[in-house]
């Protein structure tokens, strides 16, 4: 096997443990806790959807390759729960060093414009970091509000908490931010958020 090839094999047989990272989100069902892979594909498919949400014109290749690679990290980094603010203490650094080390399993051209783009949707400053950010966030919510609350419920997550995890959204999709925060609402009347 020539090795640029034998690279490219050995990074995709190394970024299958994505499967087996967990998240704290429950699948819609409620059934089961979803995997870093299911939240991916599940926002690639969000950006299919609803990229006529987006506040600016997005390069959709770009946004794909952002929802699809962002999380690859969380294989050496683990998934941090969004409201656990000890587990984010060092969240960055265990990130950074496991996008050095999967980014650079690959042929260079690849690895750097994979590690550009993973930094660009941490930077979230161009229109398709926003977008695919806004979507990173607004899917977990989803699922919270289509499972009575899920992870808000068990880990007593409130409203407030929820209202700063979704402001991405408005800035990458006004529209979908307008949505997230009805969802809020509606989570608040139903009792399922706690105020």
């Amino acid at each position: 096997m020539q090795p640029r090839l034998k690279q490219q094999i050995d990074f995709l047989m190394e970024i299958d443990k994505l499967k087996h990272v967990y998240r704290q989100n429950l699948v819609a069902n409620g059934s089961r806790r979803e995997n870093d892979v299911e939240h991916s594909w599940h926002l690639g498919v969000m950006a299919v959807i609803l990229q006529e949400y987006a506040a600016e014109p997005v390069d959709m290749a770009k946004v794909m390759k952002m929802v699809l690679l962002h999380d690859l990290v969380e294989i050496d980094a683990g998934d941090t729960f969004a409201y656990d603010p000890e587990a984010g203490l060092d969240k960055e650094e265990r990130e950074t060093a496991a996008a050095d080390r999967l980014y650079g399993m690959l042929p260079s051209d690849q690895g750097q414009e994979l590690r550009t783009l993973w930094d660009e949707f941490e930077a979230r400053e161009t229109p398709e970091a926003k977008f695919a950010a806004c979507l990173d966030r607004l899917q977990p919510l989803l699922n919270n509000y289509h499972t009575a609350g899920g992870t808000w419920q068990t880990h007593g997550v409130s409203s407030g908490q929820v209202r700063k995890r979704m402001e991405p959204v408005g800035e990458g999709a006004p529209c979908l931010g307008d949505l997230a925060e009805r969802l809020i609402q509606e989570a608040i009347a139903q009792g399922i958020l706690q105020e």
